[in-house]
């Protein structure tokens, strides 16, 4: 029962306690609520709330299963408990509530122990010593609750260490006597208290003096404590209580005597260190308990310090391979941890430092000088942290930090070099790196800088760090894990970093890293290195001679020449790390000042624009030859380089600094080939005979020609040498090659014998090959002819071809290409020769591409790939050059080449270009080959036949080669026809033949032999075309594009050929050349769009060669067509045969008897080869087409008689061969004049079938009785149209398309019927029926029919096949509009029809047909009246699509009938069939959006009223629906109407508010619309605002009860009349079926409760929707309206009207 001073008997202590009861509700989100609902109310009351929980309470935690949650809340109304209603007794009783919970559990881990615990601390916030006395009663030595009760007071001391502080000495008096007997289990709890009550104590010393607390009891108190902790507690073996003990002696360390820290030291410290033996966490702990013992014995105020440095050496030595653990973050789990643990050792040393800084200084030093790894690297760290901070006690031992330092600079291991590197950075930020010894500490830099990424063997570190296990076996210390690529970078960033921030460090550096470039060890470096010199030069810019002056005064500093040479050198790789290639052009650019001067301004321009090629990596990526180019650039640039000095003295010693170069790269580095290259440019610019021959001499000596590179760079050096010495390059090959010293025998005895001199001599061989190769390219053409012929005619080549390996080979093949293209070159500067034994040197090759027996010892399948590969491209430059090749020779070639044409694709960058040089190896050889033109045509036609097997392969791979071989000779083949011979004598293309007169033609015959072009007759084209025309439907784009252009070309070349004089070709030329147009476009298209449609693509090349072939081409290529249509591809041979039709249709009247009887047996051996039905059908249909002007006489009626007998009796589908009948059914419907009258006869046989009687009404059986006969017929007939619409083509198609609107409404018709059938069990008239119907829409060309009847055509169901038939109504609406008045007037006889299916039928096509009904006319008016007439049909599928039809009428037509249709939709709204009402307020919506008012109006109200009653409605969609179209009818809600809907809007707007947060989203939606049309009407600008608020559009549930609160003010502050029925009209909604709309009321009516200011409303409805909420929060079953009351509850509670609760209490 309630009491309260005003007398009030409204229910706030029950709603208080059904809160309460919902704290252990079983949903989580009730529980929620109401605890959130009961923190908002405690404030208010906290009394009334503290009586119900200690109610609830009284059974504990068995009764009560939230009892936390419970315990939250109180502590909640404690702490808002105001000073005058804190009553001692009552917090008595509550403090006992809590504290007989906490001591019924031994353990003090649950949630709710310490929600309980927070229940005390809240009381002694207001009464800290009742909390205690409480506290205290259960702390004597047997209580199983002593951890709990210590554990409040340790929580009272962390939340208010103020008022815990001065009552420190009570809590110890009590705590110490039992703290002998604490258990281990519990000694970690104790120990955390401790701690918190220390800190406590720090925390108050803040504010107040500490002594005035830290009297002689509480300084004995903790001095026994700390004693038993000492001694007892931190050495347990139970790791958590030694952790926590430790933890709290080091909050102790500061409070307890100087003389008791001073007696406890010596166990103290042990027992500290003692913890690194264990893991991270406990060596975290146990560092920072030694800071605070460190800060408390040296760095404290009260007296010396109570450590020497001799007693600190244990501790520190323990602390530095601690800092490895820490410095390790890459390989730690937690982080910050390791983080923590690093910087309280560095704040340990800096506490030891502070007090003894020499001794500690030399402590390091020591450590360092031990090369220990984790105590150096300790050390280092130490070092590292503390320069700067004590700098000024460290002054004056910088010697022996640099001296010290010095003696670690040879460290092996990564982790303590990473540490120096450190360290030196902070050195020379502090001026500790001068003279010497700076530079050793810059060296030792640099020497890090080149470490590679694999770490010596030899070291003891590994990637992953050595470990070291020094004396605390758990906690192993892993030193120095590092990488060696963090090391680098970290030297990189120190060297940058002293290079440009310490401007003392510019006297060290410079001009010291100069000497850094050179040595080998130093290479990887040298990026960095010259990143340096770049910034000091940069900033020494106007010192360019003093710059000059400091490095001739140093000896030990290389010379420019020296440097130039090496930079130079390293410039080869443009990828390198660290952009290497563009700091070394940098820093040239910055020390031109050290050259010749006269290269400065050289340099000036030209090193920027080679930064700017090698400055986008990413662009130069993706140039497959970037290295050749680059390397030919600096090549280029020591050229120019040399020519722009011209100081033969300072080119001299280059040369020699060049030559010196080669020690310091490997011998299989590449950078020794570009060596090569730079020496042998610089020896071209000598003359010095002697000079030049020793520095070949030594060239060949330094090069190690077994690796391809290096032997290749030495050939190009050799060849740069020759432009200028050739004689003296040629006599050192010839040396070479004479002392070889085996002969060809004894090579083959090698084989057996010593294998590796055989490799040696192959490399001996291919070097020398490839250096007389590029020796002929490089010299002079003055002087060519005699060397090579003095070469190739001492047949001294042939000592070089007994090589075996690959690359040797290769490399004798280069050779050979080489001297062609010398002589081709030549030839080009108008020294032309011809090649001696060309034809040997090409047999050569041969050779040499050739697989031998042994050579598997050597060759791979890609090195045998890349050695042909060469050969094709040396066997093209040999066809290049005179003489030209005889057809031995040439037929020779081919037999050797063309097979490449086989290979497969893999590996493709090896394949790819092997068949390119293939192929251009075919077009040089037609081009060179051949007198005049009759005989290249032979040559090509020659070459053409020989690739026609890959050309018709059935690898795909294989006819793209083909086609694209063909492609590019006709290429060539048209070149020379058009442009090749010129009037002027020009060769290839030139100006003057660009166009060729008609008169030449005609006097073609007055020319030269030479010059005389092949004829029309010579290319054979009827043959050619066969062959490549099926190739364009291939299924591989590329080769349906080439063979297109093939195609172009053979016609194009045709018609610039000469026409004999009085010849006639039977050419239209002008309709040719449009011809050749056209076929030109296909091309064009594409090339621009792969994506477009092979099959138009393919008939427009067909159209287009029909009209370019003459009539005895034409002739020749059906004799032909055999070939096409066998061929392998089945698109291909398709397209094949539908080019013999095409033929045949277009210019079959041009053939004679003997050509058509030719034509046909062709097509006939064509129909017994193919072995798919499909291409015999179509075989047989080209035949039809050559004989079309045979009469056929066919009885329709016996056909299809005997496919009804083949139906029932035979699986026609499984006949051996086809089923000949359905070949006639193709046959007829394919054939001009038998179509038309073959499908009016078979529409009118399935017209004609009798009716199904299964049909006729409800509740009767279909009879199977009926004509057998007739029913096969009837099937026969189904299946002769599916045959008619699939074999028609397009002449079937128009004969379909003349009669598709009987075609179409037989079919929708029978489909129903179909359907009537199949729901009594017979499926199959069904199955036959879809399948016609699909053949009728792939006929007229209707994808979207089809895929209607695929995805919908088998249901069953009436509701599914109705929508399919209104589906393809809908299509045919859309693509044939012409045919709707037709299709109306035959359909809409069925609806007069008794049979239901039929009649359903055809309302769903009519539903459909009447929105496209614009050119009806009167037959609207006819369709209307019927429609209208059956909207009382008694199936309720006719009455929904009946209405549907009507109103889906052009809106101009719905406005002619609207007060008509809208009667109709008003009387189907109250229909007993929801899918009638649904269609009905579908259809309303549909009529408003047009339908005037004065349709509307009469009729406004009683729509009104049914929309309301369809609200409510279950199902979703009706609901949404509703709504909306209540908010549309706001629209005529005008003039005298406005007000009586006004009372319609006011009646609806609560539900419409509950529906905006609706379970369904589109019923959300749909109020939501209409909430914004007719919030205007109310006239409440705040309502219309909050439809434009974030709230309103909002799916979560906390924007909508944001909203309701909102909404609920406007109505308290505008619609006070309105208020009484909306609370009626939402507490009704209480009730209502959907959870969701409960709670939405819920909130809504406590809402408007609380913000209501009317003192009326309260007193009618508070009491009782009070009394309704606590009724549902104990007996609704869905969560979400228990939780929705527990913060309604609230909201009421706290309103302005409900103060007088406050005073409640319970008795």
């Amino acid at each position: 029962m309630a009491s309260s001073s005003s007398g009030n008997s409204m229910p706030a202590p029950e709603a208080i306690q059904v809160l309460v009861s919902s704290l252990g509700d079983e949903s989580p989100m009730v529980r929620d609520a109401s605890m959130a609902a009961l923190k908002e109310i405690a404030p208010l009351n906290p009394l009334l709330v503290l009586d119900c929980c200690s109610l609830v309470s009284r059974g504990g935690r068995r009764r009560f299963g939230n009892i936390g949650g419970l315990f939250q809340v109180m502590s909640v109304a404690i702490r808002a408990l105001d000073k005058r209603d804190v009553d001692p007794p009552y917090m008595t009783k509550l403090a006992k509530i809590a504290t007989a919970e906490m001591i019924t559990s031994k353990e003090f881990q649950a949630d709710w122990q310490r929600a309980a615990a927070g229940v005390l601390v809240a009381i002694g916030l207001h009464l800290p010593d009742l909390m205690m006395e409480e506290v205290f009663l259960h702390l004597s030595g047997s209580s199983s609750s002593m951890p709990a009760m210590v554990q409040v007071l340790a929580d009272f001391a962390s939340f208010d260490a103020l008022q815990f502080t001065p009552r420190l000495k009570v809590v110890l008096a009590r705590v110490l006597p039992i703290l002998g007997n604490v258990r281990d289990i519990n000694r970690p709890i104790f120990a955390n208290a401790f701690k918190c009550w220390c800190q406590a104590c720090w925390l108050y010393s803040v504010d107040y003096p500490l002594f005035s607390i830290l009297d002689a009891d509480v300084t004995s108190f903790l001095n026994s404590a700390f004693e038993l902790l000492l001694r007892v507690w931190a050495s347990s073996r139970d790791l958590k209580v030694r952790s926590t003990t430790i933890e709290a002696l080091g909050q102790m360390v500061g409070l307890i005597t100087r003389t008791q820290l001073k007696m406890a030291l010596p166990r103290l410290v042990p027992t500290i260190l003692d913890m690194y033996k264990k893991d991270q966490e406990s060596a975290l702990v146990a560092t920072c308990t030694l800071h605070n013992l460190l800060n408390a014995s040296l760095l404290s105020e009260s007296g010396p310090p109570l450590l020497d440095f001799e007693d600190l050496t244990v501790i520190l030595s323990t602390l530095l391979p601690v800092v490895c653990i820490s410095n390790d973050s890459k390989e730690l789990s937690d982080f910050s941890v390791g983080l923590k643990t690093y910087n309280e050792v560095q704040h340990c040393f800096l506490a030891v430092g502070l007090m003894y800084p020499e001794d500690l200084f030399m402590f390091l030093l020591n450590k360092c000088r031990l090369k220990e790894e984790p105590l150096t690297f300790g050390a280092l760290c130490v070092l590292k942290h503390l320069l700067p901070r004590l700098s000024e006690a460290w002054h004056g031992k910088r010697p022996s930090l640099v001296e010290a330092v010095k003696l670690l600079l040879d460290e092996h291991s990564l982790g303590a070099r990473k540490a120096l590197a450190e360290l030196i950075v902070v050195m020379a930020s502090h001026c500790y790196l001068i003279g010497q010894p700076g530079e050793l500490f810059v060296e030792f830099l640099v020497r890090n800088c080149s470490i590679e990424d694999a770490v010596n063997p030899k070291e003891v570190v590994r990637r992953s760090g050595t470990h070291y296990a020094f004396p605390y076996k758990k906690l192993e210390v892993k030193a120095g894990a590092f990488s060696p690529t963090e090391l680098r970078a970290i030297c990189e960033k120190g060297l940058l970093l002293i290079t440009i921030t310490i401007p003392e460090m510019e006297l060290v550096l410079w001009p010291f890293l100069l000497k850094m470039i050179i040595p080998r060890v130093y290479t990887d470096a040298v990026a960095t290195v010259c990143r340096c010199i770049s910034e000091l030069c940069r900033r020494r810019s106007s010192q360019s001679n003093s710059m000059l002056s400091e490095c001739n005064a140093r000896t030990d500093i290389p010379h420019p020449e020296e440097l130039f040479a090496r930079l130079l050198v390293l410039l080869h790789n443009p990828l390198a790390r660290e952009q290497l290639a563009t700091q070394i052009l940098t820093v040239l650019y910055h020390l031109a000042p050290l050259f010749p001067k006269n290269v400065s301004l050289f340099w000036q321009d030209e090193i920027p624009k080679m930064k700017a090629y090698v400055g986008d990596t990413d662009d130069l990526k993706e140039d497959p030859f970037y290295q050749e180019t680059w390397d030919d650039m600096i090549i280029n640039f020591l050229a120019e380089s040399l020519d722009v000095i011209q100081d033969i003295d300072w080119v001299i010693s280059l040369g020699n600094a060049f030559a010196k170069q080669y020690e310091l790269y490997t011998s299989e580095d590449e950078h020794s080939a570009l060596l090569h290259r730079c020496l042998g440019i610089l020896l071209q610019k000598v003359h010095d005979r002697t000079y030049v021959c020793a520095k070949i001499d030594l060239m060949y000596k330094q090069a190690n020609i077994s690796f391809p590179k290096n032997r290749l760079g030495l050939a190009k050096a050799m060849g740069l040498v020759a432009a200028s010495h050739l004689d003296t390059v040629l006599e050192k090959l010839k040396d070479i090659l004479d002392n070889v010293g085996q002969s060809f025998f004894q090579r083959i005895l090698s084989f057996f014998s010593d294998r590796a001199k055989m490799e040696e001599s192959d490399d001996i061989h291919a070097a020398l090959a490839l250096m007389y190769g590029y020796a002929a390219k490089y010299a002079p053409t003055t002087v060519i002819e005699a060397r090579i012929d003095a070469l190739v005619g001492t047949n001294m080549l042939s000592r070089l071809l007994h090589v075996r390996h690959p690359t040797a080979k290769q490399a004798v093949i280069t050779a050979i290409n080489l001297l062609g293209q010398a002589v081709y070159s030549a030839s080009q500067c108008g020294a032309s020769f011809p090649l001696k034994r060309r034809d040997q040197l090409l047999d050569y090759i041969l050779t040499l591409m050739g697989r031998d027996g042994e050579d598997d010892f050597f060759d791979s399948t890609r090195e045998l790939l890349c050695t042909q590969s060469l050969a094709l491209s040396a066997c093209t430059t040999l066809v290049s050059v005179e003489p030209k090749l005889t057809t031995e020779t040439r037929n020779l070639v081919l037999k050797a080449t063309l097979g490449f044409f086989g290979l497969p694709n893999d590996p493709s960058d090896v394949v790819n270009p092997l068949i390119d040089n293939l192929i251009t190896l075919l077009c040089t050889i037609l081009v060179t080959g051949g007198e005049d033109g009759r005989s290249r045509a032979e040559q090509l036609l020659h070459i053409l036949r020989q690739l026609d097997p890959y050309v018709s392969s059935a690898v795909e791979y294989q006819r793209e080669r083909g086609c694209r071989a063909a492609h590019e000779m006709l290429h060539k083949f048209r070149t020379l026809c058009i442009s090749g011979y010129c009037a002027f004598g020009c060769r290839g293309s030139c100006t003057h033949g660009k166009h060729v007169d008609a008169v030449v033609h005609r006097n073609y015959s007055n020319l030269p032999s030479a010059f005389v072009l092949p004829s029309r007759d010579a290319l054979s084209l009827g043959e050619r075309i066969m062959v490549y025309l099926p190739r364009c439907a291939d299924t591989v784009p590329e080769v349906r594009k080439l063979s297109a252009q093939i195609l172009d070309l053979f016609f194009s070349i045709s018609l610039s050929l000469p026409r004999p004089v009085n010849s006639n070709l039977g050419l239209d030329l002008e309709l040719s050349y449009s011809a050749l147009t056209s076929l030109e476009d296909v091309i064009a298209i594409l090339r621009s769009d792969a994506s477009i449609d092979p099959s138009e693509v393919f008939n427009r090349v067909v159209c287009s060669v029909s009209i370019l072939l003459t009539k005895d081409e034409l002739a020749a290529a059906l004799h032909g067509c055999s070939t096409a249509i066998c061929d392998k591809v089945k698109q291909s041979a398709e397209s094949g045969i539908q080019a013999v039709v095409e033929f045949i249709t277009k210019r079959g009247n041009e053939l004679n008897e003997t050509d058509i009887s030719r034509t046909t047996q062709s097509l006939l051996s064509a129909t017994v080869h193919v072995s798919e039905k499909y291409l015999r059908e179509e075989t047989l249909c080209a035949i039809s087409a050559l004989s079309e002007n045979t009469s056929s006489g066919i009885v329709f009626n016996e056909v299809l008689a005997a496919a009804g007998r083949d139906i029932t009796t035979k699986d026609v589908s499984r006949l051996r061969g086809g089923w000949p009948i359905q070949d006639a059914f193709y046959a007829f419907s394919q054939h001009v004049v038998l179509s038309y009258t073959f499908l009016e006869h078979v529409i009118a046989i399935v017209n004609q079938t009798p009716l199904l009687k299964g049909d006729l009404g409800r509740g009767e059986t279909p009879s199977h009785s009926g004509d057998t006969q007739l029913e096969d017929v009837l099937q026969a007939a189904v299946v002769a149209l599916t045959a008619f619409f699939r074999g028609g083509g397009k002449i079937g198609r128009k004969a379909v398309e003349q009669n598709y609107a009987s075609v179409l409404a037989t079919l929708v018709l029978h489909f129903g019927s179909c359907h009537g059938l199949a729901s009594f069990g017979q499926h199959e008239p069904l199955h036959s029926m879809l399948i016609a119907f699909h053949a009728f829409c792939d006929c007229v060309g209707d994808l979207e029919m089809g895929k209607i009847l695929t995805r919908d055509g088998k249901h069953t169901e009436n509701e599914k096949w109705i929508n399919v038939v209104g589906d393809l109504a809908c299509c045919i609406s859309i693509k044939r509009p012409k045919e709707i008045p037709s299709i109306c007037l035959i359909v809409s006889k069925s609806l007069e029809r008794f049979e239901r299916f039929h009649r359903e039928a055809a309302a769903a096509a009519l539903s459909e047909f009447l929105q496209y009904s614009d050119g009806f006319g009167s037959l609207l008016e006819q369709m209307v009246e019927l429609l209208s007439r059956h909207v009382s049909d008694d199936s309720p599928t006719v009455r929904r699509l009946c209405l549907r039809g009507l109103v889906q009428m052009p809106s101009i037509h719905i406005l002619q009938y609207t007060t008509q249709i809208l009667g109709v939709i008003l009387a189907l709204l109250d229909d007993p069939e929801e899918s009638v009402q649904l269609t009905a307020v579908s259809c309303l919506l549909m009529v408003l959006e047009s339908s005037s008012k004065d349709a509307v109006e009469p009729i406004l109200l009683n729509l009104s009223v049914r929309l309301r009653n369809l609200q409510i409605c279950m199902n979703t969609n009706i609901r949404r629906n509703a709504f909306v179209a209540f908010g549309a009818l706001s629209g005529y809600a005008v003039g005298s109407h406005h007000e009586a809907f006004l009372e319609q809007v006011h009646a609806v707007f609560p539900r419409l508010v509950l529906h905006l947060h609706d379970d369904d989203l589109g019923v959300r939606q749909a109020c939501r619309t209409t909430f914004r049309s007719i919030a205007p009407l109310m006239e409440i600008e705040g309502v219309v605002a909050l439809s434009n608020t974030n709230w309103f559009g909002s799916d979560h549930r906390s924007d909508y009860e944001d909203f309701s609160r909102d909404l609920a003010k406007q109505f308290s502050q505008h619609l006070d009349s309105r208020i009484d029925s909306y609370m009626v009209s939402i507490i009704q909604a209480f009730d209502a079926p959907w959870p969701v709309i409960q709670a939405n009321a819920v909130y809504l009516c406590s809402s408007m409760l609380a913000l209501s200011e009317d003192q009326r409303i309260s007193p009618l409805y508070c009491n009782q929707v009070l009394g309704m909420l606590i009724s549902k929060m104990s007996r609704s079953a869905d969560a979400i309206v228990r939780a929705t009351c527990s913060s309604a509850l609230s909201l009421l509670l706290k309103s302005v009207n409900l103060a007088s609760w406050k005073a409640v209490r319970l008795e």
